[in-house]
C-alpha cells in the first residue's frame, strides 16, 4: 500500500503510557517490526505505523497532520489546548475517546511541614508546575491570587530548593509525594490516556482502517477485566446465580444432558470475578465453576 494510504500513531517514546499505549495496539491485531533504536514502528500486517515521540509533542504532530492520531495524557491534551486558546489560535485535533489506562491526576501539594486548611491558603504563593495553563485556569476559577512558576522538571524538589513554596504535578501512586516530604491537598485534573485525531478528512482507505481500529479499541477495552464464567447449576438456582454473576447481563442457559433439573450456565462478567463471587455461587448450588479471561468481544 502507498505510505499516504497508511495511518500513522502517536505514541510516547518513553514513560508511562509507552508499553500500555504499544500494548494496546497489538491487542488490536498489529504486527510491527522496529530496528534498534529505531523511533518508527512498521506495521507489518495492517496499513499502521507508530512514531514514537516525546508526550509535548504528539497533539502538535495531530494538530499539523503529520499523524494521523495520537495517544497521549488528558494532561497534556488540555494543556497543549489551553495555550492555543492563549495564543488566540484554535486547537485544531480532535478528541476522540478516553483509553482505560494511563490514570493519574493533576494535584496541588504542599510540604510536611505546611498547615493547609483550604485552598484559600495558596494565596499569595508560588507554586511550581510543568502545566501553567491548566494550573492558570483552576486558580481563576478558585479565585485565588498565586503566582506560578513554571518548571520544565524536577518539579518536586522545587519547594527543597527555594524556588517555591508549593507545586502542582502529576500524582498516580503518592510515593515520588513522599519520598520529597509532601502532601497532596487539591485535585486540579483527572486524567488518563486519550485518542486524539487530525482535524483533516482522511482518505477512503485510511478513514476504513480508523473505523477498523476504533471497533478494535472498543472491543479490547470491554473485555479488560471481564471474565466468561461456566458452571453448573439447579434449574430451582437459576434466579440467585443470575444474581450474583457480576456485570453480566443474559447468561447462556443449556440443558445438561440426562440430568432433568441441572442445567450449564455461560456467562461475560464485566467487572472482576473475586474469590468471594465464587464461594456465592457455591453456595447457591452451583458446581464446576471455571473462569476463565475474555481476550476480545464486540458487542
Amino acid at each position: 500500500m502507498d505510505k499516504e494510504q497508511r495511518l500513522k500513531v502517536a505514541v510516547q517514546k518513553t514513560g508511562r503510557l509507552t508499553d500500555h499505549s504499544l500494548d494496546l495496539l497489538v491487542r488490536c491485531g498489529l504486527k510491527y517490526s522496529r530496528g534498534k533504536d529505531q523511533l518508527l514502528c512498521y506495521g507489518e500486517n495492517m496499513p499502521l505505523d507508530v512514531l514514537l515521540v516525546r508526550d509535548d509533542d504528539i497533539p502538535d504532530l495531530v494538530q499539523e497532520d503529520v499523524c494521523d492520531l495520537g495517544i497521549v495524557g488528558r494532561n497534556v491534551v488540555e494543556e497543549k489546548r489551553l495555550g492555543f486558546l492563549a495564543r488566540g489560535h484554535a486547537p485544531l485535533f480532535e478528541e476522540m475517546q478516553p483509553l482505560d489506562f494511563g490514570r493519574c491526576r493533576l494535584a496541588i501539594a504542599v510540604p510536611d511541614d505546611l498547615p493547609y486548611r483550604g485552598p484559600r491558603d495558596l494565596n499569595g504563593r508560588r507554586i511550581a508546575t510543568t502545566y501553567p495553563h491548566i494550573l492558570g485556569r483552576w486558580l481563576a476559577t478558585q479565585e485565588i491570587a498565586a503566582e506560578v512558576v513554571v518548571l520544565s522538571g524536577a518539579v518536586e524538589i522545587a519547594p527543597r530548593l527555594g524556588r517555591a513554596d508549593l507545586i502542582c504535578d502529576l500524582v498516580s501512586t503518592g510515593s515520588t509525594l513522599q519520598a520529597n516530604h509532601l502532601r497532596e491537598v487539591e485535585t486540579v485534573l483527572e486524567s488518563q490516556a486519550m485518542l486524539i485525531r487530525t482535524p483533516v478528512p482522511l482518505p477512503p482507505a485510511k478513514d476504513e482502517w480508523l473505523r477498523r481500529l476504533l471497533l478494535r479499541i472498543d472491543g479490547v477495552q470491554q473485555v479488560k477485566e471481564s471474565k466468561y464464567i461456566m458452571l453448573h447449576a439447579p434449574r430451582a438456582a437459576l434466579g440467585e446465580i443470575r444474581r450474583l454473576l457480576p456485570g453480566s447481563e443474559y447468561p447462556t442457559v443449556i440443558p445438561l444432558e440426562g440430568s432433568a433439573d441441572k442445567v450449564a450456565v455461560h456467562a461475560v462478567c464485566r467487572e472482576n470475578v473475586f474469590w468471594e463471587t465464587l464461594e456465592g455461587l457455591k453456595a447457591a448450588g452451583a458446581s464446576a465453576v471455571l473462569v476463565l479471561p475474555v481476550e476480545k468481544m464486540l458487542a
